[in-house]
Protein backbone atom coordinates (compact mmCIF):
# COMPACT_ATOMS: atom_id res chain seq x y z
CA UNK A 1 0.00 0.00 0.00
CA UNK A 2 1.36 3.30 -1.15
CA UNK A 3 1.86 5.92 1.78
CA UNK A 4 1.50 9.24 0.62
CA UNK A 5 2.25 12.84 2.81
CA UNK A 6 0.35 15.96 1.55
CA UNK A 7 1.14 19.28 2.63
CA UNK A 8 -1.97 22.09 2.96
CA UNK A 9 -4.00 18.77 3.57
CA UNK A 10 -6.76 20.74 5.27
CA UNK A 11 -7.33 23.07 2.43
CA UNK A 12 -9.39 22.57 -0.58
CA UNK A 13 -7.09 20.88 -3.37
CA UNK A 14 -5.74 18.98 -0.25
CA UNK A 15 -8.51 17.75 1.18
CA UNK A 16 -10.34 16.03 -1.81
CA UNK A 17 -7.03 14.82 -2.70
CA UNK A 18 -6.70 12.97 0.10
CA UNK A 19 -10.11 11.85 0.24
CA UNK A 20 -9.59 10.45 -3.07
CA UNK A 21 -5.95 8.80 -1.90
CA UNK A 22 -8.02 7.04 0.97
CA UNK A 23 -10.67 5.71 -1.23
CA UNK A 24 -7.78 4.34 -3.52
CA UNK A 25 -6.60 2.56 -0.76
CA UNK A 26 -3.56 4.32 -0.04
CA UNK A 27 -2.07 5.53 3.50
CA UNK A 28 -2.52 9.23 4.02
CA UNK A 29 -0.98 11.76 6.49
CA UNK A 30 -1.16 15.61 6.22
CA UNK A 31 0.72 18.41 7.36
CA UNK A 32 -1.78 21.34 7.72
CA UNK A 33 -3.26 24.09 9.82
CA UNK A 34 -6.48 25.13 11.23
CA UNK A 35 -6.38 28.27 11.25
CA UNK A 36 -10.03 29.28 9.66
CA UNK A 37 -13.05 27.57 10.17
CA UNK A 38 -13.24 26.31 6.66
CA UNK A 39 -9.65 24.44 7.53
CA UNK A 40 -11.39 23.17 10.49
CA UNK A 41 -14.24 21.50 9.03
CA UNK A 42 -11.74 19.48 6.37
CA UNK A 43 -9.63 18.74 9.16
CA UNK A 44 -12.92 16.92 10.80
CA UNK A 45 -13.73 15.52 7.82
CA UNK A 46 -10.81 13.79 7.41
CA UNK A 47 -10.08 12.50 10.80
CA UNK A 48 -13.60 10.75 10.25
CA UNK A 49 -12.05 8.70 6.95
CA UNK A 50 -8.93 8.18 9.79
CA UNK A 51 -6.37 10.12 7.75
CA UNK A 52 -3.68 11.16 10.31
CA UNK A 53 -3.20 15.04 10.71
CA UNK A 54 0.79 15.96 11.58
CA UNK A 55 -0.26 19.75 13.09
CA UNK A 56 2.13 22.46 11.57
CA UNK A 57 3.53 24.65 9.10
CA UNK A 58 6.56 23.93 6.22
CA UNK A 59 8.18 26.82 7.67
CA UNK A 60 8.91 24.59 10.79
CA UNK A 61 11.50 21.81 10.12
CA UNK A 62 10.70 19.87 13.28
CA UNK A 63 7.08 19.20 12.26
CA UNK A 64 8.31 18.75 8.38
CA UNK A 65 10.67 16.25 9.36
CA UNK A 66 7.90 14.76 11.85
CA UNK A 67 5.95 14.42 8.72
CA UNK A 68 8.15 12.76 6.66
CA UNK A 69 8.94 10.32 8.59
CA UNK A 70 7.57 6.82 8.73
CA UNK A 71 7.71 5.82 5.15
CA UNK A 72 6.61 8.02 2.82
CA UNK A 73 6.54 7.21 -0.54
CA UNK A 74 4.88 10.43 -2.08
CA UNK A 75 4.69 14.07 -1.37
CA UNK A 76 2.45 16.02 -2.94
CA UNK A 77 3.32 19.90 -1.52
CA UNK A 78 0.11 21.80 -2.06
CA UNK A 79 0.65 24.52 1.40
CA UNK A 80 1.13 27.59 0.67
CA UNK A 81 0.60 31.44 1.26
CA UNK A 82 -1.89 33.21 -1.42
CA UNK A 83 -4.66 34.85 -0.15
CA UNK A 84 -3.48 36.84 2.55
CA UNK A 85 -3.36 40.79 2.28
CA UNK A 86 -2.66 41.97 5.82
CA UNK A 87 1.02 40.33 6.00
CA UNK A 88 4.56 41.50 4.69
CA UNK A 89 5.51 40.52 1.35
CA UNK A 90 8.56 38.26 3.28
CA UNK A 91 5.73 36.29 4.70
CA UNK A 92 5.28 34.49 0.80
CA UNK A 93 8.56 33.98 0.74
CA UNK A 94 8.76 32.16 3.59
CA UNK A 95 6.42 29.68 3.09
CA UNK A 96 6.02 29.70 -0.72
CA UNK A 97 10.04 29.63 -0.92
CA UNK A 98 11.84 28.77 2.20
CA UNK A 99 9.04 26.31 3.31
CA UNK A 100 9.40 24.51 0.44
CA UNK A 101 12.72 23.89 0.50
CA UNK A 102 12.66 22.42 4.13
CA UNK A 103 9.87 20.45 2.78
CA UNK A 104 12.28 18.88 -0.16
CA UNK A 105 15.43 18.43 2.08
CA UNK A 106 12.89 16.58 4.53
CA UNK A 107 11.61 14.30 2.09
CA UNK A 108 15.23 13.82 0.33
CA UNK A 109 16.84 12.94 3.92
CA UNK A 110 13.15 10.00 4.25
CA UNK A 111 14.12 8.45 1.34
CA UNK A 112 10.79 9.71 -0.39
CA UNK A 113 10.03 8.14 -3.87
CA UNK A 114 8.26 10.86 -5.95
CA UNK A 115 7.67 15.05 -4.71
CA UNK A 116 4.60 15.97 -6.83
CA UNK A 117 5.18 20.20 -6.52
CA UNK A 118 1.94 22.03 -6.49
CA UNK A 119 2.64 25.47 -8.77
CA UNK A 120 0.51 28.06 -10.02
CA UNK A 121 -0.48 29.63 -13.24
CA UNK A 122 0.71 32.70 -11.69
CA UNK A 123 3.57 32.50 -12.22
CA UNK A 124 2.57 33.71 -15.86
CA UNK A 125 1.43 37.23 -14.75
CA UNK A 126 -0.73 38.36 -17.52
CA UNK A 127 0.24 36.37 -20.82
CA UNK A 128 -0.26 38.00 -24.17
CA UNK A 129 -3.38 36.79 -26.43
CA UNK A 130 -3.20 33.59 -27.12
CA UNK A 131 -2.94 30.01 -25.78
CA UNK A 132 -0.45 29.72 -23.02
CA UNK A 133 2.29 27.08 -23.04
CA UNK A 134 4.55 25.82 -20.59
CA UNK A 135 7.55 27.34 -22.47
CA UNK A 136 5.26 30.71 -22.20
CA UNK A 137 7.94 33.72 -20.89
CA UNK A 138 7.33 33.96 -17.00
CA UNK A 139 6.27 37.11 -15.58
CA UNK A 140 4.83 37.35 -11.94
CA UNK A 141 2.81 40.19 -11.63
CA UNK A 142 2.18 40.25 -7.92
CA UNK A 143 4.07 38.61 -4.31
CA UNK A 144 2.00 35.36 -4.56
CA UNK A 145 3.44 34.59 -8.05
CA UNK A 146 6.97 36.01 -7.72
CA UNK A 147 7.49 33.79 -4.57
CA UNK A 148 5.89 30.36 -5.93
CA UNK A 149 8.03 31.27 -9.28
CA UNK A 150 10.94 31.25 -6.71
CA UNK A 151 9.81 28.22 -5.15
CA UNK A 152 9.85 26.53 -8.28
CA UNK A 153 13.30 27.74 -8.94
CA UNK A 154 13.89 25.88 -5.25
CA UNK A 155 12.31 22.49 -6.91
CA UNK A 156 14.22 22.25 -9.80
CA UNK A 157 17.38 22.39 -7.53
CA UNK A 158 16.92 19.25 -6.24
CA UNK A 159 16.25 17.16 -9.51
CA UNK A 160 19.33 15.03 -9.68
CA UNK A 161 18.44 14.26 -5.43
CA UNK A 162 14.40 13.03 -6.27
CA UNK A 163 12.15 12.36 -8.68
CA UNK A 164 9.69 15.50 -9.05
CA UNK A 165 7.03 16.84 -11.18
CA UNK A 166 6.13 20.24 -11.20
CA UNK A 167 2.28 20.97 -11.99
CA UNK A 168 0.89 24.27 -12.48
CA UNK A 169 -2.43 24.87 -11.53
CA UNK A 170 -5.36 26.47 -13.09
CA UNK A 171 -8.26 28.12 -11.27
CA UNK A 172 -9.82 25.20 -9.41
CA UNK A 173 -13.46 24.68 -8.02
CA UNK A 174 -16.13 22.41 -7.32
CA UNK A 175 -17.73 20.62 -4.00
CA UNK A 176 -15.14 21.76 -1.31
CA UNK A 177 -14.47 25.16 -2.18
CA UNK A 178 -15.21 28.32 -0.76
CA UNK A 179 -13.72 31.02 -2.81
CA UNK A 180 -16.29 30.62 -5.51
CA UNK A 181 -19.35 30.67 -2.84
CA UNK A 182 -18.73 34.25 -3.01
CA UNK A 183 -20.04 34.73 -7.03
CA UNK A 184 -22.55 31.95 -6.62
CA UNK A 185 -24.33 33.83 -3.69
CA UNK A 186 -23.66 37.04 -5.29
CA UNK A 187 -25.59 35.58 -8.62
CA UNK A 188 -28.12 34.15 -6.39
CA UNK A 189 -29.36 37.10 -4.71
CA UNK A 190 -28.77 38.90 -7.38
CA UNK A 191 -25.69 41.27 -5.97
CA UNK A 192 -23.33 40.63 -8.48
CA UNK A 193 -22.54 43.55 -10.88
CA UNK A 194 -20.24 42.51 -14.30
CA UNK A 195 -16.85 45.00 -14.11
CA UNK A 196 -15.38 45.68 -17.29
CA UNK A 197 -16.68 43.75 -21.16
CA UNK A 198 -16.33 40.05 -19.28
CA UNK A 199 -14.46 38.76 -22.40
CA UNK A 200 -11.23 38.05 -20.33
CA UNK A 201 -10.42 34.01 -20.65
CA UNK A 202 -10.67 31.90 -17.74
CA UNK A 203 -9.25 28.24 -18.34
CA UNK A 204 -10.88 26.61 -14.78
CA UNK A 205 -10.44 23.01 -13.55
CA UNK A 206 -13.02 20.94 -11.88
CA UNK A 207 -11.79 19.34 -8.56
CA UNK A 208 -11.89 16.24 -9.77
CA UNK A 209 -9.73 16.45 -13.07
CA UNK A 210 -7.14 18.44 -10.77
CA UNK A 211 -6.77 15.17 -8.11
CA UNK A 212 -6.93 12.88 -11.45
CA UNK A 213 -4.07 14.94 -12.34
CA UNK A 214 -2.16 15.64 -9.60
CA UNK A 215 -2.32 11.62 -9.12
CA UNK A 216 -0.92 11.17 -12.43
CA UNK A 217 2.00 12.98 -11.93
CA UNK A 218 2.77 10.92 -8.68
CA UNK A 219 2.58 7.90 -11.01
CA UNK A 220 3.60 8.19 -14.45
CA UNK A 221 7.17 8.08 -15.68
CA UNK A 222 6.36 11.12 -17.97
CA UNK A 223 5.93 13.15 -15.43
CA UNK A 224 9.48 13.22 -13.35
CA UNK A 225 11.56 16.41 -14.38
CA UNK A 226 8.96 18.15 -16.19
CA UNK A 227 6.83 20.85 -15.50
CA UNK A 228 2.86 21.26 -16.86
CA UNK A 229 -0.11 22.93 -16.11
CA UNK A 230 -3.48 21.21 -15.25
CA UNK A 231 -6.42 22.86 -16.53
CA UNK A 232 -10.12 22.03 -17.50
CA UNK A 233 -11.41 21.15 -21.19
CA UNK A 234 -11.61 24.50 -22.44
CA UNK A 235 -11.37 28.22 -21.53
CA UNK A 236 -14.66 30.54 -21.10
CA UNK A 237 -14.90 33.93 -21.03
CA UNK A 238 -15.94 36.03 -17.30
CA UNK A 239 -19.81 36.29 -19.00
CA UNK A 240 -19.85 32.79 -19.91
CA UNK A 241 -18.58 31.76 -16.74
CA UNK A 242 -21.65 33.87 -14.93
CA UNK A 243 -24.18 32.88 -17.29
CA UNK A 244 -23.45 29.03 -16.50
CA UNK A 245 -23.23 29.42 -13.03
CA UNK A 246 -26.57 31.77 -13.01
CA UNK A 247 -28.08 28.37 -15.35
CA UNK A 248 -27.13 26.59 -12.06
CA UNK A 249 -28.63 28.55 -9.86
CA UNK A 250 -32.38 29.36 -12.15
CA UNK A 251 -31.00 32.73 -12.07
CA UNK A 252 -30.78 35.63 -14.99
CA UNK A 253 -27.80 36.91 -15.75
CA UNK A 254 -27.06 40.52 -14.26
CA UNK A 255 -27.48 43.23 -16.67
CA UNK A 256 -25.34 46.20 -14.53
CA UNK A 257 -22.29 46.46 -16.06
CA UNK A 258 -19.10 48.84 -14.02
CA UNK A 259 -16.59 50.61 -16.13
CA UNK A 260 -13.24 48.81 -15.40
CA UNK A 261 -10.60 51.26 -15.64
CA UNK A 262 -11.78 53.65 -12.33
CA UNK A 263 -12.71 50.49 -9.93
CA UNK A 264 -9.31 48.83 -11.10
CA UNK A 265 -7.62 52.63 -9.98
CA UNK A 266 -9.28 52.71 -6.78
CA UNK A 267 -8.54 48.80 -6.07
CA UNK A 268 -5.10 50.13 -6.48
CA UNK A 269 -4.76 52.86 -4.18
CA UNK A 270 -6.97 51.31 -1.55
CA UNK A 271 -3.92 48.46 -1.88
CA UNK A 272 -1.44 50.94 -1.50
CA UNK A 273 -3.13 53.10 1.48
CA UNK A 274 -4.49 49.92 3.65
CA UNK A 275 -2.11 47.10 3.18
CA UNK A 276 0.75 49.12 4.95
CA UNK A 277 -1.88 49.69 7.97
CA UNK A 278 -2.71 45.89 8.17
CA UNK A 279 -5.85 46.25 6.58
CA UNK A 280 -7.39 44.26 4.44
CA UNK A 281 -8.95 46.31 1.54
CA UNK A 282 -12.63 45.86 0.68
CA UNK A 283 -11.33 45.86 -3.32
CA UNK A 284 -7.36 45.00 -4.81
CA UNK A 285 -5.93 44.46 -7.75
CA UNK A 286 -5.93 41.08 -7.60
CA UNK A 287 -9.66 40.70 -6.44
CA UNK A 288 -10.11 42.73 -9.66
CA UNK A 289 -7.81 40.17 -11.68
CA UNK A 290 -11.07 37.79 -12.14
CA UNK A 291 -12.28 41.02 -14.87
CA UNK A 292 -9.11 41.42 -15.97
CA UNK A 293 -6.66 38.44 -16.52
CA UNK A 294 -7.00 36.18 -19.74
CA UNK A 295 -5.45 32.27 -19.26
CA UNK A 296 -6.11 29.65 -22.08
CA UNK A 297 -3.39 26.89 -21.87
CA UNK A 298 -2.86 24.58 -24.82
CA UNK A 299 -2.28 21.95 -21.80
CA UNK A 300 -0.13 19.64 -24.40
CA UNK A 301 2.23 18.49 -21.54
CA UNK A 302 -0.43 17.09 -19.44
CA UNK A 303 -1.52 15.59 -21.88
CA UNK A 304 1.44 13.75 -23.47
CA UNK A 305 3.33 13.11 -20.41
CA UNK A 306 0.67 11.90 -17.98
CA UNK A 307 -2.39 11.06 -20.56
CA UNK A 308 -4.68 13.42 -18.35
CA UNK A 309 -7.69 14.22 -20.11
CA UNK A 310 -10.00 16.47 -18.21
CA UNK A 311 -13.31 15.74 -18.83
CA UNK A 312 -16.05 18.24 -16.48
CA UNK A 313 -16.90 21.45 -18.30
CA UNK A 314 -17.81 24.47 -16.55
CA UNK A 315 -21.38 23.72 -16.75
CA UNK A 316 -21.83 20.57 -15.35
CA UNK A 317 -18.88 21.39 -12.87
CA UNK A 318 -21.23 25.11 -11.97
CA UNK A 319 -24.36 22.53 -11.27
CA UNK A 320 -22.07 20.34 -9.41
CA UNK A 321 -20.91 23.34 -7.33
CA UNK A 322 -23.96 24.82 -6.77
CA UNK A 323 -25.89 21.74 -5.38
CA UNK A 324 -22.87 21.69 -2.60
CA UNK A 325 -23.02 25.19 -1.65
CA UNK A 326 -26.68 24.95 -0.96
CA UNK A 327 -26.48 21.79 0.82
CA UNK A 328 -24.07 23.86 2.85
CA UNK A 329 -26.10 26.97 3.49
CA UNK A 330 -23.97 28.64 1.76
CA UNK A 331 -26.79 30.40 -0.53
Amino acid sequence: MKSVLISGGTGFIGSRLALRCVDEGEGVRVLAQRNTPAERENADELTARGIEIVEGSIVDSESVSRACGGGIDVVYHLAAAQHEMNVPDRHFYQVNVEGTRNLLTAAVDAGVERFVHGSTIGVYGSPADGPVSEDTPLQPDNIYGKSKLDGEEVVRSFFDRMPIAVARISESYGPGDRRLAKLFKGLAKNRFVMIGPGRNLHHLVYIDDLVDGLRLAASGNGAVGATFVLAGPKAISTREMVAAACRALDRRPPRLTLPLVPLMAAAVAMERTLRPLGIRPPLHPRRMNFFIKSFAFRGSEARERLGYKPAVDFEEGARRTAEWYRSKGFL
